[in-house]
């Protein structure tokens, strides 16, 4: 459990911090240049005021997060093609399209289709400045595809698979063809408190905070913006 979900969070930075590093080198607009830009796409987001509220950033951040979204999608929404491009450029070595059906599933909690910067922001604002147990139901949420409550083996096996094939052969160069099994029987086995063969979202947030490695991974969220 402990690698699967150290990299899952860090492809989730990596895709942050990429917009923080599109952006970083902008020249500072005023508010005219600020509204304009909001009138040029097709879809226009919530105000400043009510996401500030809504998020633990305030308004310059989501300027700033703002104008690096709309650079990798001007027309202010990203459907799941356009995601899995741009995902896939951390992962040359692999493929990272199922991975990035799951990631994209989870950020579009409305199941539009598309992830607008409203969904991207208040995502970004659990992941990067949530508690504790705010992060881990977000990530159990990704893990539980079916989003029934609960995560079954199936479910886990796909995930593993796509985050093996995501990391490609470079990252994993002797990958035995059981290791996703034994990965998602390990998960199982620390998290299914029960015995059911199932993983609750309860049970998921108890075993994760049990564990060290867990628990540190969730630090690397903190400070990236």
């Amino acid at each position: 459990m402990t690698g699967c979900a150290k990299r899952c969070k860090q492809g989730i930075i990596k895709f942050a911090v990429t917009l923080h590093k599109l952006v970083t080198g902008t020249l500072i607009k005023d508010k005219a240049d600020d509204d304009l830009e909001m009138t040029m796409v097709c879809h226009r987001p919530e105000g400043l005021d009510q996401l500030e509220a809504l998020t633990n950033f305030n308004k310059r951040e989501l300027q700033v997060l703002y104008r690096g979204f709309k650079n990798e999608c001007p027309s202010g929404v990203v459907n799941e093609d356009t995601f899995k491009q741009i995902y896939s450029q951390f992962f040359p070595h692999g493929d990272a399209s199922t991975y990035a059906h799951y990631l994209f599933n989870a950020f579009d909690t409305g199941s539009t289709g598309s992830i607008k910067f409203e969904d991207f922001v208040t995502a970004l604002s659990i992941l990067l400045r949530g508690s504790v147990t705010e992060k881990l139901q977000w990530t159990f949420n990704l893990y539980d595809i079916n989003r029934d409550g609960h995560i079954n083996k199936e479910e886990m096996t796909d995930i593993v698979r796509a985050i093996y094939d995501m990391m490609g052969k470079y990252t994993y160069p002797v990958l035995k063809t059981d290791a996703p099994k034994q990965h998602v029987d390990a998960f199982f086995q620390k998290m299914d408190k029960n015995r059911d063969g199932v993983v609750t979202l309860d049970e998921f947030i108890f075993s994760c905070q049990e564990d060290e490695n867990i628990m540190r991974s969730l630090q690397l969220f903190e400070n990236v913006i």
